[in-house]
């Protein structure tokens, strides 16, 4: 089965050349980029233009792919001319690079966009480092983009069934895995286990490591595990979720190819990949 959008990073960062302007001098193409909407081409492909037809704003050094350098330029609005579409549609329709680089580029424009004052003193901060740094020239304090981990977990039985929920604020057919923020001096299998018994009432027991994703909406790194439940009981009273419940694969596989079990986008997400590597293989239809 092919790896899920984000699954690793395709190109080369250049740390090194954030330093100072020398990325500049490797005339870069530039994505223009204003909240989640980036610049388009056809394709679907990301929309590269010249530093030369760049407009004002923040920049960011995205470093290398493909022997081109690449840059993004943040601004309140992409120009229409330049056919704004949101990171999250465009993810499963570009190749692996174009969305390694866009990621990137979100991920870091979110972050500066956020940011603007030093959390210490308060004073405005300036950005540095090719947009990957703010320093607060009033107290000196050096601030770095900001990670939040989260678990997303399968949880399965001892009959092998898997464990999914559902958010109120989703349409009765939608379903996916469970999956929650780490809190502060927890470990990633506790995260699980905690957020397991707190979204559903089942207990878990082993914890096993199978990948992670970074989600940049708003600066999150999905963490992704499976999990063995040691309890089948559900209880959603703490309106965690809406719904859980247990399925087998057949359910599965019947609920989806009749469209009465919607599940997350497939190749986009580690939690529609998560339920791949459970099932055994692409299912075949109900993916939202």
């Amino acid at each position: 089965m092919p790896p899920f959008a984000f699954d690793r990073a395709r190109h080369d960062r250049q740390a090194h050349e954030r330093r100072d302007d020398r990325w500049r001098e490797n005339d870069p193409r530039v994505l223009v980029i204003g909240g989640e909407h980036v610049a388009t081409a056809d394709g679907p492909a990301l929309g590269w233009i010249a530093m030369s037809e760049a407009p004002d704003g923040e920049w960011i050094h995205l470093g290398e792919a493909s022997g081109r350098h690449h840059a993004a330029v943040i601004v309140e609005r992409v120009p229409q001319e330049l056919n704004p579409a949101s990171v999250r549609v465009l993810a499963p329709l570009l190749d692996p690079e174009q969305l390694s680089l866009a990621v990137h580029a979100v991920a870091m424009a979110r972050w500066l966009g956020s940011t603007p004052f030093c959390p210490q003193c308060g004073a405005l901060t300036e950005i540095r480092s090719a947009g990957h740094l703010r320093v607060c020239p009033q107290c000196g304090k050096h601030h770095f983009p900001r990670t939040d981990p989260a678990v997303i977990m399968l949880v399965t039985d001892d009959a092998d069934r898997a464990l999914v929920g559902r958010q109120r604020s989703w349409p009765a057919e939608r379903f996916s895995t469970l999956a929650g923020f780490v809190e502060p001096g927890e470990t990633l299998e506790d995260a699980v286990r905690r957020e397991v018994i707190e979204e559903s009432g089942v207990l878990v027991g082993d914890v096993t490591y199978a990948g992670s994703q970074p989600w940049p909406f708003p600066a999150s790194l999905m963490l992704g595990f499976f999990a063995q439940a040691s309890s089948t009981d559900i209880s959603t009273e703490d309106d965690e979720l809406a719904e859980a419940r247990w399925i087998t694969r057949d359910e599965l596989a019947a609920g989806a190819a009749a469209g009465t079990l919607l599940l997350p986008p497939r190749g986009v997400s580690i939690s529609s990949w998560l339920i791949e590597q459970w099932f055994g293989g692409p299912l075949p239809g109900g993916w939202s």
